[in-house]
């Protein structure tokens, strides 16, 4: 049986979704909660196999209770079941830990056929979520997008082979502002050491090479 946690504020969503779940063979509703607060307590206590989650609830909310148990416990399997798809709810929800994301206009079977996919380590994203992660990931900017003018000056110099300190000087800055640009460098172009960075200032052709 998948042991499932049905959090939700509204008692008729509650009672008539977990009428259908509890008619299934292989769905057991084990417990349920009608705010984010009895939620974390009851999914840490009794570990349940899913939870379905809503967002917007008294007390606390679905992405704040949902990171919270994700944090005390990696290995819960939470399903968001809400109204909304605005960005401002489908990304914080799955950045706290949410495993897949379902629209209270499905189906009570399609949630079932949801809790059975996430028991099994699958994701289940509504296709309207699946399509604003896609576009996000597109928009997604490029590490050295993310460059400031004067790392990019800095960056220039590391090329030439400069160390920090021939680095301050030319630029007319302290030795301790010149480690802080080469490593925040280092941190935006997810790179481990100068040389990675380097390479990839050519490879993307940051920086002029220097001419003999």
């Amino acid at each position: 049986m998948i042991r499932v946690l049905f959090v939700d504020d509204h008692e008729m969503v509650r009672i008539g979704v977990s009428s259908y779940l509890s008619a299934q063979k292989d769905i057991d509703v084990v417990a349920e909660a009608d705010d984010g607060k009895e939620a974390v307590t009851l999914a840490l206590d009794i570990r349940p196999d899913v939870i379905l989650m809503d967002l917007v609830m008294k007390e606390m909310d679905g992405i704040e209770a949902t990171r919270q148990i994700v944090q005390a416990w990696p290995e819960a399997k939470i399903i968001i079941v809400t109204s909304f798809l605005d960005d401002e709810k489908v990304y914080p929800a799955l950045e706290a830990g949410a495993t897949s994301y379902m629209l209270k206009t499905s189906k009570a079977s399609e949630i079932a056929k949801a809790i059975r996919a996430t028991y099994e380590g699958q994701s289940v994203l509504e296709p309207e979520v699946t399509g604003k992660i896609m576009n996000r990931m597109r928009q997604k900017p490029k590490p050295h997008e993310q460059l400031t003018g004067r790392e990019k000056d800095v960056l220039q110099l590391m090329a030439e082979g400069k160390t920090n300190q021939e680095i301050a000087d030319q630029l007319f800055i302290a030795l301790k502002t010149a480690k802080v640009h080469v490593s925040s460098i280092l941190h935006k172009l997810d790179v481990h050491d100068r040389t990675q960075a380097v390479i990839y200032a050519f490879n993307h052709n940051l920086v002029e090479k220097k001419s003999e």
